[in-house]
């Protein structure tokens, strides 16, 4: 359910289909079609502010990653409304949301890939550019006038430059969002750090304090017990010392200092161990339970909400599971929980991230059908303008949701992620709205909106007191690249999750890192950065 972890490692997983694709066409080579010949449907004066209606009829195919905790329905109002709006009909191939990448990389290797492939994040889309079979979009978004209109007026042309291959194009068109959006932290007993006389802590120093004090008043309570197998807490801390590690290794390549282009093997530098040290600090004086790593999330979440955690990580949806929890196994209101501020570490209160979000492949078939510019103008609409974005999170006014002034809120028999609980009906699993497929990017006052009170003052709180962190530089790979990459990076992954779990639960003596860092060598990491150097100088000309 919580795909945006994936956001960082994607480039890494993505290189592992290469092969299989690289004896196929060249990709990208082509010169892009002329839209006047393939614009029947489209509107002549189509731009900023306007509501795309085809000029005549047409279906759209799509791949539709169904999620089981709104399953696809086809009687959903979102599709009704998506024809009666814009005459397109979506026609949606619709697949588990646990089988979805693998799916997707079948039918688009096979050339069976519906036009439009969400779900798509930064880094997935290298793989099947070799073989020609994507579509260069970046061609293209010249007819897209919302999507420019946000990158321009939200200074995203940086981010944008990430995306593009050595072609000098780019094959995924992302979500956009006017800020970064922080989500995950520690959710915490209010009530117990009030019953201790303490502070919420502001670094993981002051949080190992707070840890050490909870133990010594409660030692049948684990300070923290943690859940996503320790991987969302070892990311949220590895980015505040300027390293990555868990749901944000990536393919482990940072910084070699805040401020420099010089690229390095996060895992070898001093920062990486002092992050280590951190956790096998925490485990050794026992304020970190090292089931934490292996138990699953059911597991964590028990403890915590019978009392027998202090801490676990959260983010905006998780902690309602963890509120309800409290309530039903202690008593209603007799344990606080909310949100930590993310604390800080040497490079002080940072937040890791991207403004872009996953976003939408295209079949290159598609710019030989004769309704391509039309296509392309239903596609800028509901992804990237504010009444597309509107509809896709909110729905139907009058139906879904009603304003009470500048704000949007769930219609009376409607509930939402906690908003109106008493609604009989849900925005997700009976309308189809909100869904991951469509609803995401937009600007800040629409990502709030269907936040609680509670959610939007932490995300304000975050803004004012934490920086984020500045993405690396590009360096995409050439297809020889890409394939001598694979053979390296994804056993270099496994051999540096594999050591860090060993550190991090005592099972190695930190001691020992720089034998470890030795090992990372002999398992690939020199020639990985060889081809991440080349790849980062060709790449800046």
């Amino acid at each position: 359910m919580f795909t945006r972890r994936k956001f960082l490692a994607a480039g890494s997983a993505a290189l592992g289909t290469t092969l299989a694709l690289g004896a196929c066409s060249s990709g990208g080579g082509d010169e892009p079609v002329d839209v006047s010949d393939v614009s029947a449907g489209s509107m002549p004066d189509y731009g900023v502010g306007t509501t795309f209606t085809a000029s005549e009829p047409f279906d759209l195919g799509l791949m539709y990653s169904d999620n089981p905790a709104y399953p696809y329905r086809k009687d959903w109002l979102f599709w009704e409304e998506i024809t009666q709006r814009t005459n397109v009909t979506l026609k949606p191939t619709v697949i588990p949301m646990s089988d979805y990448e693998q799916k997707r990389s079948l039918l688009v290797s096979a050339g069976d890939a519906p036009y439009i492939i969400p779900k798509t994040y930064p880094g997935q889309e290298t793989a099947f550019v070799a073989a020609g079979a994507i579509l260069p979009i970046s061609d293209y978004v010249d007819q897209m006038p919302n999507y420019m209109d946000k990158v321009t007026r939200w200074k995203l042309e940086s981010d944008i430059e990430r995306l593009k291959q050595q072609d000098g194009k780019y094959y995924v068109l992302p979500g956009l969002h006017e800020e970064v959006w922080p989500d995950y932290t520690l959710a915490y007993r209010v009530d117990i750090l009030e019953e201790l006389g303490l502070e919420e802590p502001t670094t993981w120093d002051e949080l190992a304090d707070v840890y050490r004090k909870v133990r010594e008043a409660h030692p049948d309570m684990w300070p923290l017990s943690d859940r996503f197998a320790g991987a969302n807490l070892l990311g949220l801390v590895a980015a505040t010392y300027g390293v990555s590690a868990g749901w944000g290794f990536g393919d482990g390549v940072v910084r070699s200092e805040e401020g420099s282009d010089e690229l390095v093997f996060g895992p070898q530098q001093d920062a990486f161990l002092a992050m280590l040290e951190w956790f096998s600090t925490g485990v050794e004086e026992k304020l970190i339970d090292t089931e934490g790593f292996t138990q699953d999330d059911d597991a964590a979440l028990r403890k915590f909400v019978t009392g027998k955690s202090f801490s676990i990580s959260t983010n905006s949806q998780t902690i309602i599971d963890c509120r309800k929890g409290l309530d039903e196994e202690l008593g209603k209101g007799r344990a606080v929980v909310k949100k930590m501020l993310l604390p800080g570490g040497p490079l002080g209160a940072v937040m890791g991230g991207s403004r872009l979000e996953n976003g939408v492949m295209f079949n290159a078939q598609m710019a030989e059908d004769d309704k391509f510019l039309a296509m392309l103008q239903f596609i800028d609409w509901l992804w990237y303008s504010d009444e597309g974005q509107e509809f896709s999170k909110w729905g139907v006014e009058g139906v879904t949701y009603e304003r009470e002034g500048d704000k949007r809120v769930p219609a009376k028999d409607v509930t939402f992620l906690g908003l109106n609980p008493d609604g009989a009906k849900d925005l997700r699993t009976d309308f189809g709205f909100s869904g991951g497929v469509f609803s995401y990017g937009g600007t800040t006052d629409l990502l709030r909106s269907t936040m609680n009170e509670e959610e939007v003052d932490w995300q304000e709180r975050t803004a004012k007191t934490h920086e984020a962190l500045e993405p690396l530089p590009p360096y995409p790979m050439d297809e020889i690249q890409r394939e001598e990459a694979t053979l390296v990076a994804t056993p270099l992954k496994d051999f540096v999750d594999q050591g860090t779990l060993k550190f991090v639960t005592g099972q190695r003596d930190v001691g020992e890192w720089d034998a470890f860092a030795t090992e990372c060598d002999d398992n690939g990491a020199s020639k990985y950065m060889d081809i991440v150097r080349e790849a980062q100088k060709a790449f800046a000309g």
